[in-house]
């Protein structure tokens, strides 16, 4: 009787010596919250939006399976070590690309206000070109106007390069260029009309 009485001492001693080894990985929920967090401090949020999504996802994942396992008399973290060890380890190799990426985005930025200025110049240019005659006037005031909007709007994009807004100034930056090119047209059409007469 002592013999079985100690017997189930000992394994219930071990039983809870096992169940009680197994603690939250609380260090690497952590660590792995902290490295996303570090990651859209670094501006991840504009320049690896998707991929940000990805991480959060996936830390969601792994605190859902801590959670799980919370519930478990026996509990087994490893899985959930596994999946926090690899949102740390994406957080951190993405961190080391952000820069490049942000370096991408400002010279994307810089190229398309070159070409809006360009094509604000040919669009002037052209107004130069522009056929003049009876009703025309208004015409050539009004594309005027619309080029003096563009080029008000190109110091607009650059305020907004020299701000870090690289992805807003990319879009109003071809938005200048196609409202030049629109213009351009227009004079272009004008003059073609009058070769035609």
């Amino acid at each position: 009787m002592k013999r079985i009485i100690l017997t189930f001492t000992v394994a219930l001693a071990m039983l809870v010596v096992l169940t009680s080894c197994a603690k939250q990985p609380t260090q690497e929920m952590n660590d792995s919250k902290a490295a996303i967090d570090a990651v859209i401090a670094d501006g991840g949020d504009k320049y690896a939006s998707e991929e940000v999504k990805q991480m959060n996802d996936a830390l969601t994942a792994a605190l859902d399976e801590v959670k799980v396992q919370d519930g478990k008399f026996f509990k087994n973290y490893d899985k959930a070590k596994e999946m926090l060890a690899k949102v740390k380890g994406d957080a951190d190799a993405l961190k080391a690309e952000i820069p490049a990426r942000k370096e991408k985005a400002k010279n994307d930025a810089i190229a398309a206000l070159e070409t809006a200025k360009t094509a604000v110049t040919d669009a002037k240019t052209m107004l130069g070109k522009a056929p003049r005659g009876k009703g025309s006037k208004a015409d050539i005031e009004a594309m005027r106007a619309d080029i003096a909007g563009l080029e008000a709007s190109l110091a607009e994009v650059q305020g907004q390069i020299d701000s870090e807004d690289f992805f807003g100034a990319l879009d109003k930056a071809n938005g200048i260029k196609d409202k030049a090119a629109e213009v351009s047209g227009q004079i272009t059409a004008a003059l073609e009309k009058k070769a035609g007469k």
